[in-house]
């Protein structure tokens, strides 16, 4: 965003992976050996210029492909459509997250190319930890309301402590219904999948900020590593103090 002089922070990591997975339809697995042979290929992702669209962008630059050598459709993220869209035909390959992709892949009607559901498979990826999902918010914003900050990365903190310990039954009493996509069984084999990419304490790592910058500058060139402020890019501030109130606790 700073590449667009927009100045945002984020304050607390709940992802430390992005939890998406790369997968190519079955039918065309056996053609496939590298990145550079998804040249020309139907891919789904959430939604154009969405993190699966930047996941997808990133493997394609691994085989010497530009994010146009491919056609990127928005296929949204509920289970039942990204699953259609893999049956109908509408798409070759899917850049998207669980429960969708491990029920595809259970299936047998994809094949995983590359992953991001856990720190190993991220790093292997990306070269390095790349932080996912967190609340973040323009730094006027945080300057000026770091009171609302706190309460949000409390909750969040507090949130993520509670997962470490939570059963699978406590997780799924949680969950609205219509994620479970009808099958609990299934769900809770998707998210233990997934599991290890959850971040442990909403803390930020230094070297993510760096994997990340150097992933999104290698398919954009509007991005200019020299011209980004890391520093500026996130705090483990408000974390900071969100452990220590719950320390006071213990």
């Amino acid at each position: 965003m700073q590449s667009r002089k927009q100045h945002f922070q984020a304050f607390v990591l709940t992802g430390a992976a992005p939890q998406i997975t790369v997968a190519i339809s079955s039918k065309l697995a056996s053609k496939y050996h590298s990145p550079k042979d998804l040249k020309g290929l139907k891919v789904g992702v959430s939604a154009p210029g969405s993190s699966t669209n930047m996941v997808i962008n990133y493997v394609l630059a691994q085989g010497g492909l530009k994010p146009t050598d491919v056609a990127i459709i928005g296929i949204g993220t509920g289970g039942a459509t990204v699953i259609a869209a893999i049956d109908q035909g509408k798409v070759d390959v899917i850049s998207q997250t669980d429960p969708a992709v491990t029920m595809l892949e259970k299936a047998g009607k994809v094949k995983v190319i590359a992953e991001t559901r856990t720190p190993e498979g991220t790093a292997k990826l990306f070269g390095g930890p790349m932080p996912a999902a967190s609340l973040y918010a323009p730094l006027d914003f945080i300057k000026k309301n770091p009171n609302t900050v706190q309460a949000l990365t409390n909750a969040t903190v507090r949130a993520l402590k509670w997962m470490q310990d939570a059963s699978p039954q406590q997780i799924l009493e949680t969950v609205p219904g219509e994620y479970l996509l009808g099958d609990k069984a299934m769900y809770l084999f998707a998210y233990n999948n997934v599991r290890a990419a959850y971040s442990k304490d909403g803390y930020f790592p230094e070297a993510g900020a760096k994997t990340t910058l150097k992933a999104l500058a290698s398919f954009n060139p509007n991005i200019k590593p020299q011209e980004i402020n890391l520093a500026e890019t996130y705090t483990n501030e408000f974390v900071k103090r969100a452990h220590a109130k719950l320390d006071k606790k213990k």
